[in-house]
């Protein structure tokens, strides 16, 4: 897989997709999206309507072979916001001809028959989005592909970095749990690569460490990195502390106080105008008493899903 999507990465069709975040190495594009999430966000809080019709008559498939609620409303809500059109399936994978043996390939050639403007895929196989990318007509978004890439996750995520920090570059990121099949620690973490001066913690037991091509890549882009199973050496020295939950299912599994829980004690240990970060759902990792604290800007970064998410469709369904 890793072959095809360097090959894909190195080709001029990627940029008419969002695969992998690694499409992402220039700072412009990242800046010209965000401003453009900004300028969307002050227009909808401000109840003004500028962005309403700019894809009237354009239609978006949501094509989900796994579950979710952030990522498929998120992006369902951005594109009626932006006047266009949704034909939705929340559970392709039981629900869709994949039940009698058609291949993704043939789904996304029949898909692209009927002339959508952009297709949404989630899929429980790592590189899926990629191959549909490979045979689509219109432009592919990875809504997230097994424990390999969420990219608009980490979009979002470094947007929110900067609304809250007021930088992207020059932070200390630490990310605890299950770093070993969470997408979105892989995501995040090949984004911060491509910016200046970040230097990443990476929490977990010994069964949930990071996956190899992740150092691999760090190590080729000369990032600064540590790894610990002490949560508690580190709250102090990041700025933004990244938590994520067990992946139960992809197979991740946790003895009775080996896995990472971040209470109110915890946080009285980070540094002052820092933040805690949860891509969620959250489970028993982040204690709810937790939620009331300023630290906590996990709500506040899956609001700002939408903008960024308005901000994408708004570039690729207008063509």
């Amino acid at each position: 897989m890793e072959a095809a999507t360097r090959e894909f990465l190195a080709s001029p069709e990627s940029q008419n997709h969002i695969i992998d975040t690694r499409q992402f190495k220039e700072r412009r594009p990242l800046e010209e999206v965000f401003r453009l999430a900004d300028r969307i966000a002050r227009e909808i809080k401000a109840g003004k309507t500028g962005y309403a019709r700019v894809l009237d008559g354009k239609s978006m498939i949501s094509l989900f072979y796994e579950p979710s609620t952030r990522t498929r409303l998120s992006f369902e809500m951005a594109m009626t916001k932006l006047g266009g059109s949704v034909v939705s399936t929340e559970n392709a994978a039981e629900f869709s001809s994949a039940v009698k043996g058609e291949s993704l390939e043939d789904t996304i050639r029949v898909i692209c028959g009927y002339e959508p403007d952009v297709i949404v895929m989630r899929h429980r196989e790592n590189g899926a989005p990629l191959r549909a990318a490979t045979v689509s007509t219109v432009p592919v978004i990875n809504a997230g592909d097994g424990s390999n890439q969420h990219p608009t996750q980490a979009l979002l995520d470094i947007y929110t970095v900067q609304k809250e920090i007021g930088r992207m570059d020059s932070l200390r990121v630490g990310f605890v749990g299950d770093l070993k099949r969470g997408r979105t620690v892989r995501s995040l973490t090949y984004l911060l690569s491509h910016l200046e001066g970040n230097r990443l913690f990476f929490v977990a037991p010994e069964s949930m460490r990071l996956e190899d091509d992740i150092r691999s890549y760090m190590k080729e882009r000369r990032v600064e990195f540590e790894e610990s199973e002490d949560l508690g050496e580190v709250l102090p020295e990041v700025d933004v502390l990244y938590v994520t939950r067990l992946q139960k299912e992809r197979g991740s599994t946790a003895q009775d106080g080996s896995y990472y829980v971040l209470d109110r004690s915890g946080v009285a240990r980070m540094r002052p105008g820092s933040i805690i970060m949860h891509p969620l759902p959250r489970n028993e990792e982040i204690h709810p008493e937790v939620d009331s604290d300023p630290k906590a800007a996990y709500f506040r970064q899956s609001a700002n899903g939408l903008y960024v998410r308005m901000a994408l469709l708004h570039n690729l369904a207008r063509g």
